[in-house]
């Protein structure tokens, strides 16, 4: 990367700093090369899919290198071949594995935990330092976000193909302190928020399992929250006799239900409970069809595309904390304008996670907003309280008649006439908003997380750019 600083930028450099190829650093650091702080680079070879096997060696792909770190979420194992290839594209421990290929080219992680034997693919590059202790220094040097990383889209410039040569990796520069010492110093800092940072997002896995367990219960009516299967307890009493009595009891085929439940399409649900179908106890209203060309700063009505459910942290759009794209009314015909507990459903997705999709209206005010391309807007006729009406997809059997009727094969699409025949769970209202407050509270706090790991991840960044230049010295 080549400076572009103008001759007044020049004359204001701070004293003891020094205008280099990657940009300004102390008088005292270092540019060096990659290639020369290596035994050697190389890459994975092509045709190993020949080799792919249930168990055996670990196959690390692009998808491996993630963040800085290694994420083996997506395994794959090899059965490798004998000779020079399975020799030379071998993992060890204190490696600098970088992507090289594909969209997701310049990501950097360090092999720092033993793998056992593993070997990379063609798209990933493979660094082999001389001396291991530059590793985590240089891993963090080069990934996304800093100082280190704009050589590699620098190096892909006019490239019809994004992809990094062994030569370009050989030639990457680095900033280095001028000791040892200020440079585990600095590995250390950034060292302790990354720690933050995994111990943010393992806490959010799990806060998530713990509320996706939690939703499969209640909305179900598996476990009843206090107080509410109190009003079945005669009736639990005189059947729990019953089922004591005889317990072959059958209806329809079906062994009789627990105590206080009945059995229904949906499986077995309480007895005070109800099922009906999204078309007795949703309108279905409506919705505008324009693509996001028509959209533009200055219009009146915020406009819902379906590609904004998808991307919603939360079940719920509350207008009062979004910022939205505007359309014109003359451009959405007939399209009926969105109230405050309307449920907005994507009605297409590119993989069936996204399928039913929906979102509850919130804090909509007095601001005026349409529905969008691939929506349905679904008002309730009286079944369900403000705040129940965005977790009904999450039923785990109401999602599985989504995916079950879906249609299509790049991208899955939901029709109008198959949604209405979909049934839905209808607790008490009463229960539906304690429902609804458990689950807010599990929502809030997870936003609350998500919220703090984000900026903790802009803190690290700012370290970075700080710390991996020498802004900030830590001496």
């Amino acid at each position: 990367m080549v400076s572009t600083m103008t001759g007044l930028e020049l004359k204001n450099i701070s004293e003891g700093y020094k205008l280099t190829k990657i940009g300004l650093i102390p008088e005292d650091w270092d540019i060096v090369a990659l290639g020369d702080y290596s035994k050697f680079v190389t890459s994975g070879s092509r045709g190993w899919a020949r080799y792919y096997s249930g168990n055996g060696a670990l196959f690390v792909r692009s998808q491996n290198v993630r963040g800085g770190r290694l994420d083996f979420t997506d395994r794959q194992f090899v059965s490798p071949p004998n000779g020079s290839e399975g020799s030379r594209t071998q993992v060890k421990h204190s490696d600098l594995l970088i992507t090289i290929t594909g969209n997701s080219v310049g990501n950097v992680a360090l092999v720092e935990y033993e793998l056992g034997e593993a070997y990379i693919s063609q798209h990933v590059g493979l660094v082999r330092l001389k001396d291991t202790i530059y590793g985590q220094y240089i891993c963090r040097f080069l990934s996304p976000g800093s100082p280190g990383n704009m050589q590699i889209w620098a190096s892909q410039s006019g490239q019809s193909k994004p992809g990094l040569t062994l030569r370009i990796l050989h030639d990457f520069r680095l900033a280095l302190p001028p000791s040892k010492i200020e440079l585990e110093k600095i590995v250390r800092a950034l060292s302790d928020v990354d720690s933050l940072i995994v111990a943010l997002e393992s806490l959010i896995a799990k806060k998530s399992a713990i509320k996706t367990a939690a939703m499969q219960q209640i909305l179900t009516g598996k476990k009843r929250l206090p107080g509410f299967a109190k009003k079945n307890s005669d009736a639990t009493q005189a059947s729990q006799t019953d089922q004591n009595t005889d317990s072959a009891i059958n209806y329809n085929g079906q062994t009789a239900p627990r105590p206080g439940y009945k059995h229904t399409e949906l499986g077995e649900i309480p007895e005070d409970w109800e099922v009906v179908s999204y078309e007795e106890s949703f309108k279905f209203l409506p919705s505008a069809s324009n693509s996001r060309s028509d959209l533009t700063e200055n219009d009146e009505l915020s406009y819902i595309h379906y590609g904004d459910i998808h991307t919603l942290w939360d079940i719920k759009l509350d207008f009062s904390k979004s910022s939205l794209p505007k359309i014109s009314q003359e451009k959405v015909g007939g399209a009926v304008p969105i109230k405050d507990g309307d449920v907005i459903m994507a009605d297409a997705s590119e993989d069936y996670a996204g399928i039913g999709k929906s979102v509850e209206i919130q804090g909509l005010g007095d601001r005026k907003a349409i529905s969008g391309l691939h929506t349905f807007l679904l008002r309730d006729k009286g079944y369900f309280v403000d705040g129940f009406r965005g977790y009904l997809h999450l039923i785990k059997a109401v999602k599985n008649n989504f995916d079950r009727l879906a249609t299509g094969l790049k991208v899955y699409g939901l029709s109008k006439n198959s949604l209405k025949e979909v049934l839905l769970l209808v607790p008490p209202k009463e229960e539906q908003t304690a429902i609804a407050n458990v689950l807010s509270d599990m929502d809030t706090e997870l936003d609350a997380l998500q919220q703090r790991l984000n900026k903790t991840q802009q803190i690290k960044q700012g370290m970075m750019q700080e710390l991996l230049t020498g802004k900030t010295r830590l001496i």
